[in-house]
């Protein structure tokens, strides 16, 4: 596989993984794909608390990064200390905006009312880039159902800099729903009032239809990712 480039290595992961179940998956890319090279991105929202508990039941020591932006709900901020402590996540690291850059670059806190991309990009992107300096893989809950963007994507990809590792790919909502009932996973408390989608507090608001639960980001708007999911050319 060395002689292989990134994209070779990352469609030939791919098709090792059609068929493979989530757990099955996570568990090669953990002790044999990428050992000691991986963490798992979390968004600590709606859905998280799913592939967080597959990861645990791989290896609870797996590095965990939690992008704190400064803009997330309370109750997101207390449902990763109760997922943390009640899956047992073993090394969960906190990483957000550097304060410089906000005092020069958002000294106000309304970027995200004037230009969101470029709040994403201060408060996400870049932090989310210094934090994974030191590894070669991180793993994401993304479903292919969720946006016509994410529609097509492979079980592995490379983004130019790092390998992504998206376990849950082919999961429906029907899937999600079922093994957080399975597993009697606990609620992010946000859900229940209609929030099905879960980032800043500034750019989310609540759905009618939970089949469209993205479309409370950034509604109104033509943006659908804060760009840490944007392909690097």
């Amino acid at each position: 596989m060395a002689s292989l480039t990134a994209v070779e290595t990352a469609k030939r992961l791919s098709a090792q993984y059609d068929g493979m179940d989530a757990a099955s998956i996570i568990d090669h890319a953990v002790h044999q794909a990428f050992p000691g090279r991986i963490a798992f991105v979390s968004s600590f929202g709606a859905e998280s608390a799913v592939l967080l508990h597959l990861m645990v039941s791989v290896d609870p020591s797996v590095p965990v990064l939690f992008l704190d932006t400064n803009k997330l709900f309370g109750e997101t901020v207390r449902y990763r200390s109760r997922l943390q402590h009640q899956l047992g996540l073993e090394d969960v690291r906190v990483i957000g905006p550097r304060k410089a850059d906000l005092e020069r670059e958002d000294p106000q806190g309304t970027l995200s009312m004037r230009d969101p991309d470029e709040c994403c990009r201060l408060r996400k992107t870049e932090p989310l880039a210094r934090a994974l300096k030191g590894f070669d893989c991180w793993a994401t809950g993304r479903k292919r159902h969720q946006t016509a963007f994410r529609n097509e994507m492979d079980y592995v990809e490379h983004d130019g800099a790092n390998f992504k590792l998206n376990p849950l790919a082919n999961w429906s909502r029907a899937d999600i729903a079922d093994y957080f009932s399975r597993h009697k996973l606990p609620e992010h408390p946000l859900v229940r009032q209609g929030y099905f989608s879960i980032g800043c507090m500034p750019c989310t608001s609540k759905v009618e239809d939970e089949g469209d639960a993205r479309a409370g980001r950034w509604a109104g708007q033509a943006k659908t990712e804060c760009g840490i999911h944007t392909v690097k050319k």
